[in-house]
């Protein structure tokens, strides 16, 4: 595989992934209601820290060019309308750290489809295993594939 490697810093999201927001319709956060509906089109994430981990690359943005996933008109939630979501394999570690990367997806939510709680478009949210170290302002190294998504 070919890669393209960044490095970004950790920032605060929404919290809504992982129901920190205390959003009272998602108490225990939208990746927990999205998941199990992932894993009946054949996408495990289950074994996944259940939030995002948002990686601003900025000034740089992303462009989508072929996500290894994708999963339309896909209704989560009842209060809420159906969304698109696309998936992309990367590999990341913390910054300045010689540990071996860790396989993990970057997700995205479409934003034309989402009604809520938008990203910047220099944000990639991760999901991926639980991982130390972890916390606001830390540089992460990212890996991505150069044929699904590029770098700009």
């Amino acid at each position: 595989m070919h890669y393209k490697s960044i490095t970004g810093t950790i920032i605060q999201g929404h919290q809504v992934a992982s129901g920190k927001a205390k959003d009272p319709r998602f108490p225990n956060g939208t990746l927990a209601l999205q998941a199990p509906i992932f894993a009946t089109k054949g996408f495990t994430i289950d074994t996944y820290h259940p939030g995002t981990i948002n990686v601003s690359i900025a000034p740089l943005t992303y462009e989508i060019l072929k996500p290894i996933r994708t999963f339309r008109d896909i209704k989560w939630h009842p209060d809420t309308p159906p969304e698109d979501f696309s998936f992309f394999n990367c590999q990341i570690r913390l910054a300045n750290d010689n540990a071996d990367y860790i396989d993990a997806h970057v997700y995205r939510p479409h934003p034309e489809t989402k009604p809520d709680h938008f990203q910047d478009s220099s944000v990639l949210e991760i999901i991926a295993p639980r991982m130390a170290g972890i916390a606001y302002g830390t540089k992460m190294d990212i890996q991505l594939q150069i044929h699904q998504i590029d770098v700009l």
